[in-house]
């Protein structure tokens, strides 16, 4: 399980890296910005879950993470022009990365002695956080705050991941289930358009 853990998450380091180069790109940045852009985006979600765990960030002790933000900004910076649809790869990529990243925060999560609940959140919060940097410095509205299911997919993900776990599952079957839940949601909202029910105004009370 410790292998499946560290390829989940150098799989959602790679994907946000990428989603975050790919921004750069359309926002023609240099490679300094490319640089900034893979690494925020691809460490950021990681980081604020370690910190919270009162954990060092993993990348300080590795040099892979770092690494594979830089190496995703170079081959995107040198190719991200093939690209016609950059948009449409920005959220195949980051649905992927926030689906590994899902079941990543909750595992850590429990594995620290959390329960359930605070479990899922940590998986939604590791899971978005990198996402959410991005499209603020690049000054897009968050993918977090549109229509689209996006934190609700993550909830689910991480969701199962631990009701799994609670029932006794194999804990690599889990993460599958998990990831794969959260993927599925996500997919259907790029595709579909499915998204939760808007708060719609309504005329206050006349108390008169």
């Amino acid at each position: 399980m410790p292998n499946l853990l560290m390829v989940l998450d150098l799989v959602g380091v790679a994907v946000f890296a990428i989603s975050g180069a790919m921004v750069a790109s359309r926002k023609e940045m240099d490679i300094f910005g490319f640089a900034v852009m893979a690494a925020v985006t691809g460490i950021g979600g990681g980081t604020l879950r370690d910190l919270v765990l009162g954990h060092s960030a993993s990348w300080i002790a590795s040099p892979y993470y770092l690494g594979v933000c830089l190496l995703a900004a170079v081959l995107v910076y040198f190719s991200a022009h093939v690209v016609q649809r950059r948009y449409v790869i920005v959220l195949w990529a980051d649905a992927i990365g926030i689906s590994a990243y899902a079941v990543m925060g909750a595992d850590l999560a429990l594995r620290a002695g959390a329960d359930s609940l605070v479990a899922v959140g940590l998986g939604v919060i590791s899971a978005t956080f990198g996402g959410l940097i991005r499209d603020t410095i690049a000054d897009e509205k968050p993918l977090i705050l549109l229509k689209e299911v996006y934190a609700t997919c993550t909830a689910a993900g991480a969701g199962v991941y631990v009701l799994m776990v609670g029932l006794g599952a194999n804990l690599a079957l889990a993460a599958a289930l998990g990831f794969l839940a959260s993927f599925v949601l996500r997919g259907l909202g790029i595709a579909l358009g499915l998204s939760l029910p808007t708060y719609r105004s309504r005329p206050g009370r006349d108390y008169h």
